[in-house]
């Protein structure tokens, strides 16, 4: 991470024009707080940020001045109004208002948890879901981010990219292995996206988190363009890969076509669908 000083000048590559760093790292302060740190002292956040303790500090007044972050004088937290800057985004949506009563049929159909996400650089991002019961270490909820290389929406979304931008993103990848499952191979990666590119689905069996398996399939616009992954999820005890292929596949096949045909009726692109 390049270090910002209190000058405003940064080390490391060169930024555009346009850039504006002031935003930069007040976004780079809100980011620095997550479920594994819910509270941060001004030194975790300038370590986190690579801004300088005064600079740190600063931000995280400013961002309190706006309501955006409380303090007790030692530690600081976010509140809750950092909800209205990823509300801003879900309401500018259609794609979670259309799929949730579909993900709620589906989900009571195959009694089992479903969820809709799109690509968000090397992650994916949830932005609609029905949980059934607690299958992960971690909870998910809307605005929760995985790596793509471990989920079968990941899969799903990385195999419908253009080949420069996938061949992008192998480059520059960082494959964590987060179970003995995961795929950690650029090789075995692009071949197991060439997979899911030709059968038009993907199924995951734990690379994720042990015990999880999924099965993901595209939700394509009028024009054919994947736009967003929707996916059933189990675990291992309740449902074999077999039983995934053979019962869950094709309700979540069907799911998906449903939630074309009424984005089709709407008239929603790429473009509108993911605001």
């Amino acid at each position: 991470m390049a270090e910002i000083d209190t000058d405003g000048a940064e080390t490391g590559a060169e930024r555009a024009a346009h850039h504006v760093q002031s935003l930069a790292r007040g976004l780079a302060v809100i980011r620095a707080f997550n479920a594994d740190h819910p509270e941060l002292t001004l030194s975790d956040v300038a370590r986190a940020t690579g801004l300088t303790r005064a600079a740190a500090r600063r931000f995280l007044l400013t961002l309190a001045d706006l309501g955006y972050v409380r303090t007790d004088g030692k530690l600081f937290s976010l509140t809750a109004r950092v909800l209205e800057l990823g509300y801003a985004y879900l309401s500018s949506l259609s794609l979670p208002e259309v799929a949730q009563p579909h993900l709620e049929a589906l989900a009571a159909e195959v009694r089992e948890s479903t969820s809709v996400s799109v690509l968000d650089g090397p992650d994916v991002v949830y932005v609609a879901r029905v949980p059934v019961s607690r299958i992960m270490t971690v909870a998910i909820n809307v605005g929760t981010r995985f790596p793509a290389h471990a989920t079968s929406m990941g899969h799903v979304l990385l195999a419908s990219l253009p080949a420069a931008q996938l061949e992008s993103y192998l480059d520059t990848v960082e494959l964590v292995r987060l179970t003995e499952h995961t795929i950690t191979s650029r090789g075995a990666l692009r071949e197991e996206l060439a997979r899911v590119r030709e059968q038009g689905w993907s199924l995951v069996d734990q690379e994720l988190d042990q015990g999880l398996r999924s099965v993901a399939v595209p939700i394509r616009d009028r024009a054919g363009r994947v736009l967003a992954a929707v996916n059933v999820s189990t675990h291992a005890s309740r449902n074999t890969l077999e039983s995934m292929r053979r019962d869950i596949l094709p309700a979540l096949l069907a799911t998906a076509g449903r939630i074309e045909a009424d984005l089709a009726a709407g008239g929603t692109s790429v473009g509108t669908a993911l605001g």
